[in-house]
C-alpha cells in the first residue's frame, strides 16, 4: 500500500485551477467515497477516504469551489481497520451540495452513476474524475506480473461512467464484479504508466516505472539463467549418453579399433560429462571440439555396424532412461 499512499499524496498536492476540473474531481470524490444519509429530516453527506491530505484537499474544495462548510472526523484504527480514516461531513448544506455536484438530480433522486455534466465533459474534467476516483478508493500494487491499478465503485453505474471517462482519455479499463463488489481495473504496464501521467501523479510514475524496469531486468536476468541452466543440463546428459555408448562401441570392437578412433573414445568414456569443447582441450596434442566429435562419430558407426553384422545390441544398448531423463 506504499505505492498507493504516495501516489495519493502527490494527487492531494496537485494545483488545479479550473473550476469545471476541480467541479469533475469533487464529484467523483464525493460519489466513490461518500453517501447520502439523512439525519434528522435532513441530507447529510459523508465521504470516508484513508489519508489526511486528501480530506483537507476534499474540504477546501467543497468551500473554496461550492462555498459549503465541512468537517473532517478521525475514525481511528481497530478491529479490522489497519489504519485511521477520515471522513469529510457536510451538514447544513449536504442537500445543496448534493443537487451541485450530481449526487441528486433535478428531482431530487439520488444518481447512481457520475451526473451528465461531468460524463459528457473535457478530457481535463475525465482526467480530474480518474484523479477523484482514485484519491476515494483506488490502489497500484507494486509493478509485476500481478501490477494493477484498480478503484473500487459504489455500483456498476459509477463503474461504467468510470470505464467511459477512461476511455475518452485513449485508456482501456474493464469493469469488473469480485465477490459482489464493483471494480474498475487496469492490468497492462504502460496504460497504467499514462493513467498516472494524465492524473498528474508524476513523481510517483517515476519510481513506479523505476520498480518496473528493475523488475524486467530480474525477471530477464532470472530466464536467461534458467535457459542457460537448461542447456548445460542437456549437454551434461547428451555427454554422459555419449560417453554410454562409446564404452559399448570400445567393447564391440576390441582390438580392431584404430588408435586414433580408440583415443578419442577413451577421453569420452574417462570425462563422461566434459563437453567437447573441454575434451578437446585434454587431449594431446589438443584438438578442436570438430575433429574429437568427428572421431567419435565414426567409432560409434564403426561399432554399430560390427554389432549388425554379429547380431548384438549395438551400442544405444548402454543408454538408460535415466540418462536421458535426469
Amino acid at each position: 500500500m506504499a505505492l498507493t499512499s504516495s501516489v495519493k499524496e502527490e494527487l492531494s498536492r496537485l494545483d488545479i485551477k479550473k473550476s469545471s476540473v476541480r467541479k469533475a474531481e469533487v464529484s467523483a470524490m464525493l460519489r466513490f467515497a461518500g453517501g447520502l444519509h439523512i439525519i434528522s429530516g435532513r441530507i447529510v453527506i459523508e465521504a470516508e477516504v484513508d489519508l489526511a491530505s486528501t480530506a483537507r484537499r476534499l474540504r477546501a474544495a467543497i468551500a473554496e469551489v461550492y462555498g459549503h462548510q465541512s468537517e473532517i472526523i478521525v475514525v481511528s484504527a481497530g478491529g479490522l481497520r489497519r489504519g485511521s480514516r477520515y471522513v469529510v461531513r457536510v451538514v447544513r448544506d449536504g442537500e445543496s451540495l448534493a443537487r451541485q455536484t450530481g449526487l441528486l438530480d433535478g428531482r431530487g433522486r439520488p444518481v447512481r452513476g457520475l451526473p451528465s455534466a461531468v460524463v459528457n465533459g473535457s478530457a481535463a474534467d475525465a482526467e480530474a474524475v480518474w484523479r477523484g476516483a482514485f484519491l476515494a478508493h483506488g490502489s497500484l500494487t507494486e509493478p509485476g506480473r500481478s501490477s494493477s491499478m484498480e478503484v473500487t465503485c459504489p455500483g456498476p453505474e459509477s463503474a461504467l461512467a468510470l470505464v467511459g471517462a477512461a476511455r475518452r482519455l485513449g485508456i482501456q479499463a474493464k469493469a469488473r464484479e469480485v465477490r459482489g463488489v464493483d471494480r474498475v481495473v487496469i492490468r497492462d504496464g504502460d496504460t497504467i504508466a499514462a493513467l498516472l501521467t494524465r492524473m498528474g501523479a508524476h513523481d510517483a510514475l517515476m519510481v513506479w516505472e523505476e520498480r518496473r524496469m528493475r523488475k524486467e531486468v530480474r525477471a530477464t536476468a532470472n530466464r536467461l539463467a534458467n535457459f542457460d541452466d537448461a542447456n548445460l543440463r542437456r549437454s551434461a546428459q547428451a555427454a554422459v549418453a555419449a560417453g554410454a555408448r562409446v564404452d559399448r562401441a570400445l567393447e564391440i570392437l576390441g582390438d580392431d579399433v584404430p588408435d586414433h578412433l580408440k583415443y578419442a573414445g577413451e577421453l569420452r568414456v574417462a570425462h563422461k560429462q566434459a563437453s567437447l569443447d573441454e575434451l578437446g582441450r585434454l587431449a594431446d596434442p589438443v584438438m578442436t571440439k570438430d575433429a574429437i566429435a568427428g572421431r567419435i562419430r565414426r567409432l560409434l558407426a564403426m561399432a554399430d555396424k560390427r554389432a549388425i553384422d554379429l547380431g548384438i545390441p549395438g551400442t544405444d544398448a548402454n543408454v538408460t532412461p535415466e540418462m536421458l531423463d535426469e
